[in-house]
């Protein structure tokens, strides 16, 4: 027990019967109720110090369990909505539970929700992500932004990127579920995620790996000519929930390695700042004896912090100024670097993070292969672009500011600085991954205030509400790339690991390990739970992916089955626990249209519809309704069932599709 003090201990009991009050009330009845409990046997019927020590236990894991436990009933104050990496998909996790609520599928099919397996709404939105002609399955999703309102989260829609395949999706959170995904036909990568201005005009997009604006071929040993980057600016409608790519436009940017960005608030709204490595514009050549990209790239001392005024971009678009590539209208370097609205500053070598404090006055950035936390001050960046006061030009002709004369100061935190996020008392918080730390820093002071080892090499790091203009304090989560000898063994690729950091205590400390068995999760965002009003049920008949009343939407005793010709519409019903019709019989090479409305209208009672055999599966939650539409293909009988456990007759939630064989 260490040094645990009995009047230490007596505190802890207390509140552990608090947070289990019921166990302990009902402990006096299970004992006259029940035979007495064998020798040695612990659970309600042993002390807590009985319990501590059997486990292990320390009274600092006692008072961490505490902190972060959650009853069954009780709700999170916070959600993450975490990047699922290479699975494509978004990661729901409470705090301070550090419980997975949900996976919310978007770049990549997900069978629960019946995403992407038959149902015409989320088949379409995927085909909307094709690339070059290819149905893509897969994407490395990384940086998730929520949607904002005068720079604070409004918990109304989720934008998130696709690094792998230049793509960006958009979430309702009405309902959590993916409504739209953007393909952009210029990039060739993207990483500076679907951030957003302080009032959600724009999604922005940047892109990462150079090429040719287009993907057209174009040598290698023309990269400086013919290679570009990009920063996408997708018009977003909040009216219809949707991206307007006609009113979309971007800019052009040198070929150095653009990476991870952020936009102006407050002060500084109506910019966008990017961090870019590469500036050495090495393209490897490793079988020629060349230099890799990895060292070729480490090379110069300094890279480029991009700067760009898109309010004065908008204007220049509106005005007529851009190129247009592919259907989007793009305005060149030359008219971005004349006009002011492009301007690079020197930035320590190979930078990651770039952020925006949350008053807006100065962008955070930590430099991979530095040691300090760069503060850059806003009004002396936009004082020299006013002033022309430049040091030079790149070979593009676009001006560079003098880094002296830009920055606020550094502050030395550690080798291997990353991401920055903000407390509510002044403080930031930067990830260390060389040293797998999290460094905690006055922004006003310019001084280290302490560190925290975590587990291990952490790369990306949120807070609650973290970087908007009023975060919340509390929590950080250290989201961990490595994690060795924190969980069990389950083979050679390990799970990361997200430890929730408390900040309320007199030092950090960790309360929680959570592991993540799915993808490689980047970016993350906390918001605070109340701020989110997802709906309960659908209205009848509601087509979730046009946000209406769906024109073939079935009224009960009104569902049947019409042929015309070779096509076959069957307007179907399902309630608990049967569908109608629960036969249905076509020909060989007949298309079939399955219209199918779920009845309910009870919370959490929801169906599901899977015919065997024919890749058909939806979910169909209280109200919703669904097209399916396919080709009978194969001859045969093949079962059609309820995939979701709905009632107690769920297994007899059940009939046939059947498929006559041509010629019978």
């Amino acid at each position: 027990m260490g040094n645990i003090t009995s009047r230490r201990l007596a505190r802890y009991l207390s509140a552990l019967c608090t947070l289990t009050a019921l166990a302990c009330e009902n402990k006096a009845e299970q004992a006259q109720q029940a035979p007495p409990a064998a020798t040695g046997a612990l659970g309600a019927s042993g002390s807590i110090k009985d319990l501590m020590a059997a486990r292990g236990l320390s009274e600092a894991d006692v008072e961490a369990a505490l902190k972060t436990y959650t009853p069954s009933g009780k709700h999170d104050e916070y959600m993450i909505f975490a990047s699922g990496g290479q699975a494509g998909q978004v990661l729901v996790i409470g705090v301070p539970s550090m419980r997975l609520l949900k996976v919310i599928g978007v770049f990549t099919p997900e069978s629960w929700q019946g995403y992407g397996y038959g149902g015409a709404g989320g088949m379409k939105v995927l085909a909307d992500g094709a690339q070059s002609g290819h149905r893509l399955t897969w994407g490395d999703m990384h940086h998730p932004n929520l949607s904002e309102t005068a720079g604070d989260y409004d918990g109304q829609f989720l934008f998130v990127n696709d690094k792998a395949n230049g793509r960006v999706a958009v979430i309702d959170l009405k309902d959590f579920m993916t409504k739209q995904i953007v393909a952009n036909p210029l990039v060739g990568s993207d990483h500076g995620g679907a951030f957003v201005d302080p009032n959600t005009n724009y999604v922005i997009e940047t892109s990462q790996y150079p090429t040719p604006l287009g993907r057209e071929y174009q040598p290698l040993d023309t990269y400086k000519e013919k290679y570009r980057g990009l920063a996408m600016f997708w018009k977003f409608d909040r009216k219809k929930g949707r991206i307007d790519v006609a009113q979309s436009w971007g800019v052009e940017l040198p070929p150095y390695t653009q990476d991870l960005a952020d936009a102006g608030k407050l002060v500084s709204d109506g910019w966008a700042f990017i961090n870019s490595f590469n500036t050495e514009m090495a393209i490897g050549g490793t079988l020629q004896g060349k230099p890799a990209i990895e060292s070729g790239a480490s090379q110069n001392d300094m890279d480029y912090m991009h700067i760009i005024n898109w309010k004065k971009a908008e204007q220049l678009v509106a005005a007529g100024k851009a190129t247009t590539i592919k259907g989007i209208r793009v305005l060149p370097i030359a008219v971005t670097a004349a006009e002011g609205v492009l301007t690079l500053v020197g930035e320590p070598k190979s930078p990651h993070g770039c952020d925006v404090t949350p008053d807006g006055t100065a962008i955070v950035v930590g430099g991979k292969l530095d040691t300090h936390a760069t503060l850059y001050e806003f009004s002396k960046i936009k004082d020299l672009i006013e002033k022309k006061q430049y040091e030079g030009k790149d070979a593009y002709g676009i001006p560079i500011l003098a880094f002296k004369d830009a920055i606020r100061g550094q502050v030395e935190i550690g080798l291997g600085p990353l991401h920055t996020v903000f407390d509510n008392k002044g403080n930031a918080y930067t990830s260390v991954f060389l040293e797998s730390k999290v460094a905690k820093w006055n922004v006003k002071e310019m001084k280290l205030v302490e560190k925290l080892s975590v587990h291990y090499n952490i790369g990306h790091i949120m807070a609650a509400e973290g970087d908007t203009v009023s975060p919340d304090g509390h929590y950080v989560v250290a989201m961990n790339k490595m994690s060795i000898d924190r969980f069990n063994q389950v083979g050679p690729l390990y799970p990361q690991n997200f430890q929730l950091v408390d900040l309320d205590s007199e030092k950090m400390r960790i309360l929680a390990d959570m592991p993540i068995g799915i993808g490689e999760p980047h970016y993350s965002q906390m918001i605070k739970a109340d701020k989110l009003h997802p709906i309960k049920i659908y209205e009848p008949g509601t087509n979730p992916y046009t946000d209406s009343k769906d024109p073939q939407a079935v009224e009960g005793g009104k569902e049947k089955i019409v042929r015309n010709g070779n096509v076959v519409d069957v307007y179907m019903t399902a309630v608990r626990s049967h569908f109608t019709p629960d036969q249905i019989e076509v020909n060989e090479g007949d298309t079939v249209n399955l219209h199918i409305t779920s009845l309910e209208q009870a919370e959490d009672v929801t169906h599901g519809f899977a015919i065997n055999m024919y890749n058909i599966d939806l979910s169909l939650e209280p109200g919703k309704h669904e097209n399916v539409t396919f080709k009978a293909d194969v001859a045969g009988v093949f079962p059609m069932y309820c995939t979701e456990f709905c009632s107690a007759l769920h297994l007899e939630m059940a009939g046939f599709f059947l498929v006559k064989p041509k010629g019978s």
